[in-house]
């Protein structure tokens, strides 16, 4: 600031009337773009033991000193970045170049001595150039005090520059203008994320078993600890681990302020779950940084491939960043404010509305991603011998190098859940809730378009597929559809019918056909001997559709259903009897054809209280349409459970549903531990509800506000 008011003074400005002394024009001062103008300028005559001329004099030794520096040597920096940087690009624009240490002046800035200042290369007239106003003695008194001011800011740049201490920061308080903050100030934030040694993947890791772990004690299941305590204590405790992140009420400055002795436990609980989203954001950059210097700028690696392939892998990964360090750089000023966290859903909010776009455009690109990085593994012989030469290196802790690629999407999901935890422990009808709904709302709209995304361009692709493989006999179905996909696909047996014995014996009970069930359409296909073509025998609409179990009909026919289609390709109503490999391979093909209506448009609110639930403790993939893909610590509720190991369940925190087996789940035995979660997700639905019902009833007159925030950066 103190320079900016030296570059806006009248430097070298002749003044019309002067008595006692003739003024030379004085010579501007040198920046990194006039070193070879320096000889050429004349000097106006200066007090040779004024502060001015001192501060002068240290500072042309070490201007010239550059100039006769060889281009290939490149001058040490005054400070180390890593001691505090965010990102390599976040270094280059805090930290000062070699030729801005002294003096440090704004580039693009020369003072002439005409009295205008060129700023940009544009040029304005000074306001003490202009004619009347001050006396002559009040204008010489007021550039004085200006001039010794700016000099002895300078001289003290000139003392200080290579001082880490007094590097200064470019923030925007809330609602202010551009401020200079010194590292000093914020040391106490810079040190949380420094002190961050965790790894984004093993945090997530040990966050979601520390979730089984509370519950199986909560349950009187046998875990790594022993004792019964109550569920914050619990969770805290379990948070110690060593591969967790530091908790808010163990900071130093926490444990001085004396906040621990006046603070309910319900707030203490709430700055703690605020907390962990500070230092789970820092965990995740420190990934991303990672990713960045390790795979995406190693030589040992780039070389290995092509610029497309370099695309294909990394994508959009650079934005990625930009849009976690400018998120983390509000998050550390938040706390540097006050640690007492006032809250943080208003940042989220902000940025999820205003930078978090990259996200999308990077998850809808994996699937890409991942096909491209399996079809290198096979082709590039070298570039599979170096990621594998990269990957067991100690600083990647033995992780692959897709963990660190699907980083994002993963982060976007954990950070909607991290602030639903927040959404559970705010205070009801407060101005944080209100941030908190705003906060998650745009977190799950960015959350439904990443899986919108995939999902269309997946099932796309999966239509050009199947339609390539098949044959119609008479009437021709049109496949590929934007609103058509696929929910399901197998192979079925169909059933003949009743036989005498000799028919039996003569011609075979069952024949196999092949299924292809779609949203809207089913079409009754058989197999080809090439097994690579498929001939439709039938087509329905999905819903002339009907089903009918028959398993009261005895143990034979426990795999058997009935399909009736009301109307097919020929406009009549056909039955065809089919046997499935399994009982619930027969269940999943009834919720398919024909979703049970008692339960497909059952809200997650009208669940008992006593309905089951199930935690899940092994994370499952997907692999085929009808089945649902869960992680570690997911919550589910139950909708159907057969005997070979499959259930339907609906996942609470986004009412997902679908099937999945039953050994990677726990059963919540604890009926509290079940009413409490059926609770929350009421409230955080509730919570939604009324703030679309706020604003569908403000429509037309006044749009809701957003919450307002001012971010603490800004791009230069």
């Amino acid at each position: 600031m103190a320079m900016t008011a030296l570059f806006r003074m009248k430097w070298g400005h002749k003044p019309q009337e002067v008595q006692a002394k003739t003024q030379t024009p004085v010579a501007r001062l040198p920046s990194e773009d006039d070193d070879d103008d320096d000889e050429t300028l004349t000097r106006a005559p200066i007090r040779r033991n004024s502060r001015f001329y001192r501060s002068m004099r240290k500072k042309k030794p070490s201007s010239s000193s550059e100039q006769q520096e060889s281009p290939s040597s490149s001058p040490k920096p005054a400070v180390d970045p890593d001691s505090y940087r965010l990102s390599p690009s976040a270094a280059n624009r805090l930290s000062p170049s070699p030729k801005m240490q002294n003096p440090p002046f704004r580039p693009g800035i020369s003072l002439p001595s005409n009295g205008s200042a060129v700023l940009g290369g544009a040029r304005s007239r000074s306001p003490l150039a202009m004619p009347g106003g001050w006396s002559r003695r009040q204008e010489m008194e007021e550039l004085s005090e200006r001039t010794t001011s700016a000099c002895s800011m300078q001289d003290k740049d000139i003392h200080t520059a290579a001082d880490p201490d007094n590097i200064t920061l470019r923030l925007v308080r809330n609602g202010g203008s551009p401020q200079k903050m010194s590292v000093e100030n914020t040391c106490r934030n810079l040190n949380i994320v420094k002190s961050v040694d965790v790894l984004y993947q093993e945090y997530r890791d040990t966050s979601k078993q520390q979730e089984i772990e509370q519950r199986r004690q909560r349950d009187g299941l046998p875990t790594a600890g022993s004792g019964v305590t109550a569920a914050p204590a619990l969770q805290l405790q379990l948070r110690n681990s060593m591969h967790s992140l530091s908790l808010w009420q163990n900071l130093d400055a926490v444990k001085d302020s004396g906040h621990l002795k006046t603070l309910e436990p319900k707030e203490i609980i709430l700055q703690e779950a605020m907390f962990e989203l500070v230092t789970s954001e820092a965990s995740y950059y420190k990934s991303l940084e990672l990713l960045e210097t390790h795979f995406l700028r190693n030589p040992l690696l780039v070389n290995t491939l092509s610029q497309s392939d370099m695309h294909f892998l990394f994508s959009n990964i650079e934005d990625i960043m930009k849009a976690s360090e400018r998120f983390l750089m509000d998050l550390e000023h938040r706390i540097e404010e006050s640690i007492l966290i006032s809250d943080v859903c208003d940042i989220v909010c902000y940025h999820a509305v205003n930078h978090f776009q990259v996200f999308i455009s990077y998850v809808i690109n994996q699937a890409y991603q991942e096909k491209n990085y399996r079809r290198i593994l096979q082709e590039n012989a070298l570039f599979r011998e170096k990621i594998s030469i990269l990957e067991n290196q100690p600083k990647v802790k033995g992780l692959s190098f897709t963990s660190f690629l699907i980083l994002p999407f993963q982060r976007i999901t954990r950070l909607k859940l991290l602030v639903q935890n927040i959404l559970k422990k705010v205070e009801e009808n407060s101005d944080r809730e209100k941030t908190a709904i705003l906060a998650h709302q745009e977190l799950e709209r960015i959350v439904k378009e990443c899986n919108e995304g995939v999902r269309k361009m997946s099932r796309t692709e999966e239509l050009i597929s199947i339609e390539k493989t098949l044959e119609f006999k008479s009437k021709s179905v049109p496949v590929i559809s934007h609103s058509r996909w696929l929910l399901k696909k197998g192979e079925v047996q169909q059933m003949s019918g009743p036989k005498s014995t000799r028919t039996m014996r003569s011609r075979k009970l069952y024949h196999p056909i092949y299924l292809f069930l779609f949203n809207n359409l089913l079409l009754i296909t058989k197999r080809s001997s090439s097994g690579e073509k498929y001939q439709v025998l039938d087509s329905c609409s999905r819903s002339m559709l009907r089903t009918e179990d028959l398993e009261d009909q005895g143990q034979t026919l426990a795999s058997v259903f009935v399909l009736k289609l009301l109307e097919n390709q020929e406009d009549r109503e056909v039955s065809y009897m089919l046997k499935s490999e399994s009982i619930s391979d027969k269940l999943r093909w009834i919720y398919a054809l024909t979703p049970n209506r008692r339960t497909r448009f059952l809200s997650t609110s009208a669940h008992q209280p006593d309905s089951p639930q199930v935690q899940c403790i092994q994370s499952y993939s997907s692999q085929e349409p009808d089945e649902l893909s869960v992680e570690m610590a997911d919550v589910l509720h139950i909708l159907e459970c057969t005997d070979d190991g499959w259930m339907f369940g609906e996942r609470l925190h986004d009412g997902e549903r679908g099937w999945f087996p039953t050994r990677v789940v726990e059963k919540i035995l604890n009926a509290e531990i079940r009413a409490q979660n059926l609770k929350e997700c009421q409230r955080i639905q509730q919570a939604q509800e009324g703030a679309q019902g706020s604003r569908a009833a403000s429509r037309g007159r006044r749009p809701v506000k957003s919450p307002q925030y001012t971010p603490t950066w800004t791009d230069l």
